[in-house]
């Protein structure tokens, strides 16, 4: 996968800096289709297939390094596209999934039918958390901190951020400008790509999303 070409149409200037963003793949967790957040479920080996195909899709595609949530999916699924690479590697906490609190490892039924008001209030409502967990106001304001931390580290070039859903959707709701509803409307599947440019003067460009080997 040689990715979209830098330049194009933007009132943008100088040189960005691309994220390459890279889900996690299969788990567990996934499988059941459970809120899985600070929870640290392996890949399964589907999982481990999932981020070989990503890996395949980055081959030819020149990355710089890879930041990469603390968590074990995520850096497994980095490692597959990092063999044979050797590429400078960063944990970055900022990265880490949603803290689901006390819905963690249920289903979405289970956490419903739990706490059916506060539930449908954090359906629709960004500055709701889960009972113990975090809402995804504050998933914002520590990803948009690790954002400002990679385009500090590697200005002009080409990064790998390998992170999990929320983290993603909120670094192409950055990019895109976009309101909270991107949240809840954007799909991206296990293992997907997608690619934002980020510029100097504060401009930024999405240029791919949810693009996985399955295609």
């Amino acid at each position: 996968m040689t990715g979209p070409q830098r330049g194009g149409w933007t009132a943008s200037v100088g040189e960005p800096t691309r994220l390459i963003l890279l889900r996690h793949g299969q788990t567990p967790s996934s499988v059941r289709r459970l809120y899985s957040g600070r929870g640290n479920p392996a890949l399964t080996e589907i999982g481990h297939a999932q981020a070989a195909g990503a890996a395949g899709l980055l081959a030819s595609t020149g990355i710089d390094a890879i930041v990469c949530s603390p968590l074990d999916r995520a850096r497994q699924t980095a490692d597959e596209v990092n063999v044979g690479r050797g590429l400078d590697f960063r944990i970055d906490e900022g990265l880490i999934e949603t803290d689901f609190g006390e819905w963690e490892g249920l289903t979405f039924g289970q956490a419903r039918d739990r706490d059916p008001e506060l539930h449908g209030r954090w359906l629709g409502d960004t500055s709701v958390a889960a009972p113990g967990g975090e809402s995804f106001d504050e998933v914002h304001a520590r990803v948009e901190a690790a954002l400002r931390r990679i385009l500090a580290e590697r200005p002009g070039g080409t990064v790998l951020v390998v992170s999990h859903v929320t983290p993603i959707k909120t670094l192409l709701r950055i990019a895109l400008d976009a309101g909270p509803q991107l949240l809840y409307r954007l799909h991206l599947d296990l293992a997907s790509i997608s690619i934002a440019d980020f510029y100097p003067d504060g401009g930024a460009s999405v240029r791919l999303v949810n693009r996985t080997a399955q295609l």
